[in-house]
């Protein structure tokens, strides 16, 4: 299906396909928006889309070394289109503690630690959920808790102090997935509490875990007012008032960055200056698409602010930022805001509705003329295509049916199918040997065939399109 144009796009803005392995349970695919510039601001845009508030190290794998992991120290390591990174956090020093500190130390403040893992780029909720570690003095009582389950079925008598621990390592847990859980994800947690610990279990319940789920709720809200009295801008913008009761602002389901902070070292007037520069760049008639995409990114956190807190009209929004009305800069806001790419989600859900698509143009096709003759070419499509080339030639075989998902380009050789290659997002697996490289690929998907001879003619198949090609002797008069 092709992509509309932006009208105004003057300077294409590229695009880096990255797989990021944080842990060995932990692997993500992140699109960036544009090639970074410094690696300074790399680390500042994976910092915000992995929700990391610790120093890291990146390690890319070097073609020199077998693909090996190294740092990288210099962006001209780094791959244009696609690249497998690691990212290892940095220990953090702790000063040390006493038994006696570790069993307060959630009850009084918020801990540094948790502040620096408090994400503000939110991650979507995992299923399942997974019980965090706790302390280890915490964690020790559990496991003998768990053995004495195992072999007598004796419930763990916690004291209050450890069950209050126990909530709040959980409540800073949900927080990096919402700020506002729901009633079912209020179960699903203290459901994976106990399934993890069943010397947790509430004596005399049913479920087991009833009374932790109502626990968790009030200590959510205790772990929300503590950070909202640090400063926290998702939720001091629900901070109540002596007015009539407001609408909770919170984020939607699929929404991670809900009301992102300032980033470091900006401030409002700055963002504010970046906001006019950007109005000022969209006016002019050659506009410079790679700075404005930079800044659009640079003031996320100050448009968030805008629309969340005080919600403006369409028009207001469309005069302060006029550039996210455009094509990229709609399709980029969407991805900050849930990190999810909006032109391949909507593309691929189409093609879940093709067939219903066709047949319901099909049955117009009568009364719109140009409808029809729209059909009669994907009707030619699907039928055997014929390609003709010249001995010793470079031939490009076409595809005549588009597909979702992997394409299998295949031969006829002596009455049995040979797969050549399979192609899917760009990537090529061949099937058999080619020590020649006589056999490419693209994205349409096209089979490339250089120096074709006449033992190449014959039947090809790709996903259910025959082409056949014929080749002629280079040797004749033109």
């Amino acid at each position: 299906m092709p992509r509309p144009q932006d009208v105004h796009t003057e300077i294409p803005v590229s695009k880096v396909l990255l797989r990021i392995i944080l842990s060995k349970d932990d692997i993500r695919k992140i699109h960036t928006d544009s090639e970074p510039e410094t690696l300074d601001s790399f680390h500042s845009f994976l910092k915000c889309k992995l929700g990391l508030h610790r120093d890291f190290v990146v390690q890319f794998q070097d073609p020199d070394f077998g693909n090996e992991f190294c740092n990288l120290t210099s962006l001209s390591e780094l791959p244009k289109e696609k690249a497998t990174l690691k990212v290892i956090l940095k220990q953090t020093p702790e000063s040390p503690r006493t038994d006696s500190t570790l069993d307060t130390a959630s009850l009084s403040s918020l801990s540094s630690s948790s502040l620096e893992d408090t994400p503000t780029c939110r991650r979507l909720w995992p299923d399942p959920f997974v019980t965090p570690q706790f302390s280890y003095d915490v964690e020790l009582k559990l496991k003998r808790g768990n053995e004495a389950f195992q072999e007598s079925g004796t419930l763990l008598n916690i004291s209050k102090d450890t069950k209050s621990e126990i909530l709040d390592k959980l409540a800073e847990e949900m927080y990096k997935y919402s700020a506002y859980p729901s009633p079912e994800q209020h179960d699903l947690v203290a459901q994976s509490l106990v399934k993890k610990h069943p010397c947790l279990r509430e004596p005399g319940s049913v479920k087991g875990w009833y009374c932790w789920k109502f626990s968790l709720q009030f200590k959510m809200g205790n772990y929300r007012n503590k950070l909202r009295v640090s400063g926290c801008s998702e939720l001091k913008v629900n901070c109540r008032n002596s007015g009539p009761k407001q609408k909770l602002k919170k984020a939607k389901k699929a929404e991670v960055s809900f009301l992102p902070d300032i980033p470091e070292g900006k401030t409002q007037n700055v963002l504010e200056e970046e906001r006019a520069a950007i109005v000022a760049e969209m006016k002019k008639k050659r506009v410079d698409w790679k700075k404005v995409t930079d800044m659009m990114a640079s003031t996320f956190s100050l448009r968030r602010k805008e629309i969340v807190e005080q919600p403006p009209l369409v028009a207001e929004v469309k005069a302060r930022w006029p550039a996210l009305f455009t094509d990229e800069q709609t399709e980029a806001e969407f991805a900050r805001l849930t990190s999810t790419d909006l032109w391949a989600t909507f593309v691929s859900g189409l093609d879940q509705y093709l067939e219903r698509f066709l047949q319901m143009f099909r049955a117009k096709s009568h009364c719109i003329q140009t409808l029809s003759s729209l059909l009669s070419l994907l009707d030619d499509d699907a039928k055997t295509l014929h390609q003709t080339e010249k001995e010793g030639n470079t031939v490009a075989l076409k595809c005549g049916r588009l597909t979702k998902g992997p394409v299998t380009w295949s031969r006829d050789t002596n009455g049995q199918r040979v797969d050549i290659l399979t192609t899917h997002n760009g990537e090529t697996n061949k099937h058999i040997a080619d020590p020649d490289r006589r056999y490419d690929t693209r994205k349409d998907p096209v089979l490339i065939i250089y120096g074709v001879s006449q033992s190449d003619a014959g039947r090809y198949d790709c996903s259910g399109a025959t082409v056949e090609l014929s080749v002629t002797s280079g040797t004749g008069k033109c």
